[in-house]
């Protein structure tokens, strides 16, 4: 499981930055600001939980059999989908229901923050 997380952080990381670098000059002066704003804070939350589950492999490869820490990287990377993924298309597209769907991808990064304490608690 460490290996799959391994390949999906890296991918996940290196989109963030493509997407960080598209937004920073491909946006700019199309976007308002407000939008922009945005756009950065997809961006920032979709590099924090790749590092994340980049740091969760390191667990994994300890403790591979671990279902919590399973299940962290899978909430991580559902959050970065809903979360992230929400509010890129909400900037890019401007429909407005796809906010509806970003705070579900908040509660899963939480969710699985809250599960890898779990996991950090039980040993």
């Amino acid at each position: 499981m460490e290996r799959r997380f391994l390949f999906l952080a890296s991918l996940g990381g290196g989109l963030a930055v493509i997407l960080g670098a598209f937004g920073a000059h491909g946006l700019k002066g199309r976007l308002d600001p407000a939008h922009l704003e945005v756009f950065d804070v997809a961006v920032r939350y979709h590099m924090y939980h790749a590092l994340a589950l980049l740091g969760l492999t390191a667990l994994l490869s300890r403790r591979p059999a671990d279902r919590m820490l399973q299940t962290t990287g899978w909430l991580f990377l559902a959050g970065m989908v809903l979360f992230s993924g929400s509010l890129y298309l909400l900037t890019l597209t401007g429909i407005r229901a796809l906010g509806m769907i970003t705070p579900v991808g908040g509660l899963a990064f939480i969710a699985g923050w809250l599960s890898m304490a779990l996991a950090a608690r039980r040993g």
